[in-house]
C-alpha cells in the first residue's frame, strides 16, 4: 500500500502525440486537485475519501486540465473520475499508458508513458497500480470510468489511461459506456441550461473480488450528475456488476448513503434545497424512457437472435461438423505460427541482448581501464616535482654530512700531536713539581723506621725487664724479696 499523505497531491500528463503536457507534485499547503479542481462544483472535490492509499491526480494533456480522478493503489482501480461533457470526437484511438510517478515518486519521468517504452527506469512499476499484463488472459476489459465518447479528441486522448480504468466484462463495459452516453446526451444535457455547469462523477465501488489477485473488480458502478444553474438539479445513477442491463436512479443523497457511507459527493449536495423539482422529474423521465427503450431494444434484439438462431441451427450445426477439423487444423497451424514468430523474436532479443550486453561490457571495461591508466598518469606526475625535491634535498644532506665527516676527522688527526705536545711540554713542570713530594715521603719513611726501631727496642728492653723480674720472684724468698 501506499504510504503517501493524503495531502501530496500528484498532477500528471499525457505524453501522446501529437501533444504532451508536464506534470507536477502538488505542494502540501494546495487543496483539491490543483487545477483539477474545475471539474466539481464550486472547484471543491468529494469529501470523505481519508484513506492514505488515495492519490489525487490531475490529469492533463496540452498542459491544459482534462478531468480529475481519485485513485487508490491498494485496490489498483479509479475510486471516481470527475469531468464536464465535451463535444464528442468522431473516432476513437486507444493509446494506453501508466503513471510512473504512481509507482516511483522520484524517478525522472514526469509524464504519462507507453508501458512498453518504460522499461527498468521506474522502481516496483505495477506495486500502486494495475498494468496491461493484469488484464491480459483475465476475461476483463479496461472500463472507462470517464467513457472517452462523452470527450473530443483532445480529452478523448487523455482518457485512456489506466489510472481511469475498471476491470469490466465485454458486456458489461459496453452496457456502461451505451447508458451513460444515451443518459448524459439525451437526459442530462438537454436539461441544464447551460452546459458549462454540468458536473459529472463516474465512479465504482471495489469488492472483495481480484484480477490476478491484484486488481480489485467493482461491485457496481455509479455516476452522480449536478446542474449548477440557476435551474438547477442533481441524480444519481447505479449499475450493478450483476446485471448489466440494470441502471437505477436515485437522488444524490440516496447514492452516498446507500452506497458511499461517509461521503459527500457535492458541495452542499448541489443547492438540493434550492433544486427545481420540475427539472428533476424531468430529467428523471427522460432516463426512464431511455432505460425503457434500452430494454425493449435488449428484447427485440433477443427475439431476432432466438429466430436466427432457429433458422440457422441446422446449418450451422452442418456447417460447424464439416469445418471443424479445417478450423482445428488452422488453429493448429497458426498456434505453431505464433509460437515460431514468439521463439523467433525471443531469439533474437536473447541474441541482441547478449551482443549488447557484450559491447556494453568491453566498453566499460575500456572506460574503466582508461580512467586507471589516466589516474596512474597523473598520480606519477603529482609525485615527480616531489621525488625530485627529496632528491636534491637527500643529495644536499649527504653533501653536508660528507662535510662534517671530513672536519671531524681533520680535527681526530689534528688533535693526536696536540695533545702528545702538550703532554710532552707539560712533563717538567710535573716532574720538578713531584721532588718535595717525594722528598717529603722519603722522609716520612725514614722518620717512620727510627720510630719503629726505637720502638722495637723500647719493647725487647721492656720484655727482658718483666723476665727478670719474673724470675727474681720465683727463685728469691718472699721475706727478702721485700725489703
Amino acid at each position: 500500500e501506499c504510504t503517501m499523505k493524503t495531502s501530496i497531491v500528484f498532477v500528471l500528463c499525457l505524453s501522446v502525440f501529437p501533444g504532451f503536457s508536464q506534470g507536477r507534485v502538488v505542494r502540501e499547503d494546495e487543496t483539491g486537485f490543483a487545477e483539477c479542481n474545475v471539474f466539481f462544483p464550486g472547484q471543491v472535490p468529494p469529501e470523505g475519501f481519508t484513506e492514505p492509499f488515495h492519490v489525487k491526480i490531475c490529469q492533463q494533456y496540452n498542459k491544459e486540465p482534462r478531468f480529475a480522478t481519485l485513485y487508490s493503489t491498494k485496490d489498483k482501480i479509479p475510486l471516481y473520475s470527475a469531468f464536464k461533457f465535451t463535444k464528442p470526437a468522431q473516432s476513437e484511438e486507444e493509446r494506453w499508458l501508466v503513471e510512473p510517478q504512481i509507482d516511483d515518486p522520484e524517478n525522472d519521468l514526469h509524464e504519462m508513458v507507453h508501458e512498453a517504452d518504460i522499461g527498468g527506469t521506474v522502481a516496483n512499476l505495477g506495486e500502486n497500480q494495475a498494468l496491461t499484463s493484469d488484464y491480459v488472459g483475465s476475461g476483463y476489459e479496461r472500463g472507462l470510468l470517464n467513457p472517452s465518447l462523452l470527450n473530443e479528441e483532445d480529452f478523448q486522448v487523455a482518457t485512456y489511461t489506466l489510472t481511469n480504468a475498471v476491470p469490466l466484462s465485454p458486456a458489461l463495459s459496453k452496457s456502461w459506456h451505451r447508458d451513460i452516453g444515451k443518459v448524459v446526451e439525451q437526459a442530462l444535457i438537454p436539461h441544464c441550461s447551460k452546459m458549462d455547469h454540468l458536473y459529472l462523477l463516474a465512479g465504482a465501488i471495489p469488492s472483495g473480488v481480484q484480477v490476478k489477485g491484484k486488481v480489485s473488480v467493482p461491485e457496481s458502478l455509479w455516476l452522480a450528475a449536478c446542474c449548477d444553474a440557476p435551474e438547477g438539479w442533481s441524480l444519481g445513477l447505479v449499475k450493478k456488476i450483476s446485471d448489466e442491463h440494470s441502471l437505477a436512479d436515485l437522488s444524490v443523497r440516496e447514492l452516498e448513503k446507500q452506497h458511499l457511507p461517509g461521503v459527500h459527493l457535492f458541495k452542499g449536495n448541489c443547492g438540493e434545497d434550492k433544486q427545481s423539482q420540475e427539472k428533476r422529474e424531468a430529467v428523471l423521465q427522460a432516463v426512464s424512457q431511455i432505460r425503457s427503450e434500452t430494454s425493449m431494444n435488449q428484447e427485440n434484439t433477443r427475439i431476432n437472435n432466438n429466430q436466427e438462431t432457429k433458422d440457422s441451427g441446422l446449418m450451422r450445426r452442418v456447417a460447424g461438423i464439416i469445418a471443424t477439423p479445417f478450423i482445428k487444423l488452422l488453429e493448429l497451424l497458426i498456434y505453431i505460427f505464433v509460437q515460431l514468430v514468439k521463439l523467433v523474436f525471443y531469439f533474437l532479443w536473447l541474441v541482441v541482448k547478449r551482443v549488447v550486453g557484450t559491447i556494453l561490457d568491453g566498453v566499460c571495461s575500456l572506460w574503466n581501464g582508461v580512467v586507471s591508466y589516466l589516474k596512474a598518469i597523473s598520480m606519477v606526475l603529482i609525485h615527480i616535482p616531489y621525488d625530485v625535491g627529496r632528491v636534491i634535498i637527500n643529495i644536499f644532506l649527504g653533501f653536508l654530512q660528507n662535510v662534517r665527516d671530513v672536519m671531524f676527522l681533520t680535527y681526530r688527526i689534528l688533535s693526536i700531536p696536540m695533545g702528545f705536545v702538550l703532554h710532552l711540554a707539560a712533563f717538567p713542570y710535573h716532574t720538578i713539581c713531584a721532588i718535595p713530594s717525594v722528598l717529603k715521603d722519603v722522609a716520612t719513611g725514614i722518620g717512620g723506621t727510627f720510630a719503629l726501631v726505637i720502638d722495637a727496642t723500647a719493647a725487647v728492653l721492656h720484655g727482658f725487664y718483666y723476665l727478670a723480674c719474673h724470675i727474681v720472684k720465683r727463685f728469691v724468698p718472699k721475706g727478702s724479696s721485700d725489703d
